[in-house]
This record gives C-alpha cells, sequence and structure tokens, in this order.
C-alpha cells in the first residue's frame, strides 16, 4: 500500500500520540504501508514542527522532530516530481498531490479540508485519518 500523509497528520501524531494519528505513525513503524515524501514534505514538517507555538506549547524537542524524521525516512520511498500540480484550493497543499501522482499512491492521508473535499485526485483516494486506519 502506498501512502502519502500530509504534514498536519505527523503534527498531530506528535502532539497526541495515543490518539488515532498515532496509530498511523505506529503502522509506518511496523511497516503496514509505504510512506511516499518529497523533499518539500520533509521540509514542511521540519518548518512547522520546528514552530515556537508547537514547539513550546506542545513540549515538541528537537529529539522528537529527528526521531520522525527518521521513521520517514527508513519507512518511505523519496519521490521527485516531474508534474507541477495546481488542483488544490489551497496551493501549499498541491506538493501532497504531486507526491501521490508520482509516487504512484493509493491514498492521501489528510485532516485538511482543503484536500479532503476533494474527495479524490486522479485516482488517488484522500481519506480521513480514521478511513485509512479501517484499511490498513
Amino acid at each position: 500500500m502506498r501512502v502519502v500523509i500530509d504534514t498536519g497528520v505527523f503534527v498531530s501524531a506528535l502532539i497526541r500520540p495515543q490518539g488515532r494519528t498515532g496509530a498511523v505513525l505506529e503502522a509506518l513503524r511496523t511497516k503496514r504501508f509505504t510512506l511516499i515524501y518529497t523533499t518539500d514534505i520533509l521540509v514542511e514538517i521540519i518548518d512547522v514542527l520546528g514552530r515556537d507555538k508547537f514547539r513550546v506549547k506542545y513540549h515538541i524537542h528537537p529529539e522528537m522532530i529527528a526521531a520522525l524524521i527518521d521513521l520517514i525516512r527508513l519507512n518511505r520511498e523519496l519521490v521527485v516530481p516531474t508534474q507541477k500540480v495546481t488542483a488544490c484550493r489551497d496551493p501549499k497543499d498541491d506538493i501532497f498531490l504531486e507526491a501521490a501522482l508520482e509516487g504512484e499512491a493509493e491514498y492521501l492521508v489528510s485532516g485538511d479540508f482543503d484536500l479532503l473535499d476533494m474527495k479524490s485526485f486522479e485516482d488517488i483516494a484522500i481519506l480521513r485519518v480514521a478511513e485509512f486506519l479501517a484499511r490498513i
């Protein structure tokens, strides 16, 4: 199963590891799916988790961010998009669609309504975390 996960899911998993998003990370750890990502996605994850409002409010330490990045790198497939996508109403979310398209993903997992409202893109299902967990 080939899957792209948006940044919000990773952020939520670090904030609430015992929740559904934490279960996504556990499924990644146990290799229940192949994570597809791009350098742009990795940079966004590091940028968002490095913001003061997350680090201070949720006690996210650099070691936690590093462990997440290591997990992604160990259980993933890095792709380099060859097609520029401009399909999402929030242009910042197009990077996830590009990764899914290039990586021939079956699913894009998100909590972002700009993506979820699309329901699918080029035969790639866009799912909420709970929907994805029910499929793996």
